[in-house]
């Protein structure tokens, strides 16, 4: 694997991106995390009364309240910079933990929540390009390419992606033409039978660009 500094000496300057570094927490963070995203799958499949709903209202604004004056710039923020927990730690990304990061590909192993719901106890088909873009991502930089932006992403339905089942995504590098490094993955169960697939093109960022 080629450091990305030693490909592009303007790595660091791309549209502004920061140079993120894994952020350092205890085991409080992981907890709210998953507060969070149990209130993300409780939002999406209760029908609560008004005085419920009106309880939970306030909640919510209570803490937002206790969150809103710690924002911080991009870079800055815990989200996305705990490799170690589901989704990296943020609620954005499927909360998923990788298994294998390396030059010879990603593996990350999760489930698909009541929150992902599409209809008819099956993830909605719009989760799984987040979950294949984020893992091509994750490949580009393993691999030791230089930032780059998802130029195509194809997703192939295999079968049906049921919620609530331990799920594995794996992917690698398949060749690089110049700026253009070119990436597959599949998702399966864990028998093996695969659900969907993906080819991604990613291209490197030049000078300037974001």
């Amino acid at each position: 694997m080629t450091d990305p500094i030693e490909l592009d000496r303007e790595h660091d300057h791309h549209g502004g991106f920061p140079r993120f570094v894994p952020a350092q927490v205890g085991p409080e963070y992981g907890r709210l995390l998953e507060a969070l995203r149990t209130v993300q799958d409780l939002a999406v499949s209760t029908s609560l009364p008004a005085d419920v709903t009106e309880a939970a209202a306030g909640k919510a604004e209570e803490l937002i309240e206790l969150m809103a004056p710690h924002v911080v710039a991009e870079g800055q923020q815990t989200a996305g910079r705990v490799p170690r927990l589901p989704g990296r730690g943020s609620l954005l990304m499927l909360p998923w933990t990788i298994e294998r990061f390396d030059a010879e590909g990603v593996r990350s192993r999760g489930v698909f929540r009541r929150f992902h719901l599409g209809g008819n106890a099956a993830a909605h088909g719009g989760t799984l390009p987040l979950l294949f873009d984020d893992l091509m991502g994750l490949i580009q930089h393993a691999y030791g390419r230089p930032i780059s932006r998802t130029a195509y992403l194809h997703v192939n339905y295999r079968k049906v992606t049921p919620l609530d089942t331990e799920l594995i995504v794996e992917g690698a590098v398949d060749r690089v033409e110049g700026r253009k490094a070119f990436i597959t993955a599949r998702l399966t169960d864990l028998d093996g039978t695969l659900l969907a697939d993906c080819e991604a093109l990613m291209v490197q960022l030049l000078p300037g660009q974001q």
